[in-house]
């Protein structure tokens, strides 16, 4: 039997680990000083082992998503510090945005009833959207859609999760001041 368990062992392939979560600028802001501490998901699609990395901003008692620091209409680094960023170790789907395996950073464009989800290569400039160049724009895989809709109670901290979705997707979900934003992820 205990040979059995080693062939079957053997036989069936690791699935690869994401890429870790990247750091910018630890000499002048470390880790552990950060207003907006880093955090990460990691959930499977298919096949694909997916890690999410974002810092998480906290409301401190202002308006954010739809205010003057997150104003709908205008591109948002959808977090804070280094830009969110995707890792996946297979082909997946974004908001219907096709990705190869790799890491891209995750960029948005909020509304009050739909966010634009702008997926991106380049995963080297400080998060800031002020770091969103045309040379960075050209990097750009593409964009996608996601519904917005409006919480109960305002969220503190952002947040992402990863809900259960047919056929084996999932759905990411963003939550932050009053915005609810689900993102589709699905296997390719």
């Amino acid at each position: 039997m205990l040979i059995l368990a080693t062939l079957l062992a053997l036989a069936t392939p690791a699935l690869a680990a994401p890429a870790p979560c990247i750091t910018m600028g630890t000499e002048r802001m470390p880790l552990d000083k950060r207003q907006s501490p880093l955090d990460s998901l990691s959930f499977t699609v298919g096949k694909s082992e997916v890690k999410l990395c974002y810092s998480r901003p906290s409301l401190r008692g202002r308006k954010m998503i739809g205010g003057d620091a997150v104003p709908y209409g205008k591109l948002w680094r959808t977090g804070s510090n280094e830009p969110t960023m995707i890792h996946t170790t297979g082909p997946i789907t974004v908001a219907g945005v096709a990705l190869a395996p790799g890491s891209y950073s995750l960029y948005t464009i909020p509304g009050q009833k739909e966010f634009e989800i702008i997926l991106n290569r380049s995963i080297t400039q400080w998060g800031h959207e002020s770091a969103y160049t045309d040379e960075v724009k050209k990097q750009e895989v593409g964009h996608g859609k996601a519904p917005a809709t409006v919480t109960k109670a305002p969220v503190e901290r952002l947040t992402f999760t990863a809900a259960p979705s047919p056929d084996k997707a999932k759905t990411l979900v963003l939550e932050w001041d009053s915005a609810h934003v689900e993102i589709p992820v699905a296997a390719k």
